[in-house]
């Protein structure tokens, strides 16, 4: 059996704190994962014991009380608080999802450990890297790409039944819990697209309005590129809003097919 270890100066022994709650009421503990590259030390977990009857009921406002109540350096990504962003993405004791519409009581009855999206390199504390991500999601030019020009003044119109090809796709907010959650995009991260990818390409691919489905197709045609998923469904099963790529993926696969007849 194959046996991995994290590089030493990733191994999480750095020195934990504890930051109580000032407040009684019913007071809930989160374990939150710490670490500053510029301080040369190892990643850590904080507690931070947070009274749950003066705070929101989302983890999204335990954190944003942690941070401005008790440990100012904490650092993290947030913006629209409805879902919608995809910013404040995070593993929220051991599933990916969106701390904005992860609520606390969701969370059971113990501790609450919370960690960056796994496999990204972490930039500090909960904030990962997403220079790779997006260099991937520009990669499959993701943008209606025509080839005769649309006459003066006029759209390009789409019927209902086309238009309804798209539902399950835009929704893609781009958090990139879906990635982060793929054993093969763990391993291969560097060749194979992800399934946050590969619905977007997919969304293009099934747009009536695009007239680069072949060109589209030719660049995904790779060992890597498309055919890592194995189908184990973790995609579908942390996507915020319920989407499943793994079905976008399997229609790729069909088009590839459907080709060679």
């Amino acid at each position: 059996m194959a046996t991995f270890t994290l590089p030493k100066n990733s191994k999480i022994t750095g020195k934990s704190k504890t930051h109580a709650s000032e407040t009684g009421g019913k007071v809930k503990k989160f374990k939150v994962y710490r670490y500053d590259p510029d301080s040369g030390e190892n990643p850590r977990y904080d507690t931070f014991e947070i009274d749950l009857d003066a705070c929101g009921p989302m983890v999204l406002d335990a954190i944003i009380k942690m941070k401005n109540e008790m440990d100012p350096t904490l650092t993290f990504r947030r913006s629209c608080r409805e879902g919608i962003c995809g910013s404040c993405a995070m593993n929220i004791n051991g599933k990916n999802g969106l701390a904005c519409t992860t609520a606390i009581e969701d969370c059971g009855s113990g501790e609450v450990r919370i960690t960056p999206l796994p496999h990204m390199d972490v930039i500090k504390d909960l904030v990962p890297d997403f220079t790779h991500f997006y260099a991937q999601y520009a990669s499959i030019r993701p943008w209606l790409q025509t080839v005769t020009p649309t006459p003066s003044g006029k759209e390009r119109l789409q019927s209902p039944e086309e238009r309804g090809k798209l539902d399950g796709l835009y929704e893609c907010i781009l958090c990139a819990c879906c990635s982060t959650a793929c054993p093969s995009y763990w391993w291969n991260s560097d060749k194979f697209l992800g399934p946050a990818i590969l619905l977007q390409a997919y969304r293009w691919l099934a747009d009536s309005r695009d007239e680069m489905t072949g060109e589209r197709l030719d660049e995904l045609e790779d060992p890597f590129r498309l055919y890592r998923c194995h189908t184990i469904m973790n995609c579908a099963n942390v996507c915020p809003k319920g989407l499943s790529p793994a079905k976008a993926i399997a229609e790729i696969k069909k088009m590839e097919a459907e080709r060679l007849v």
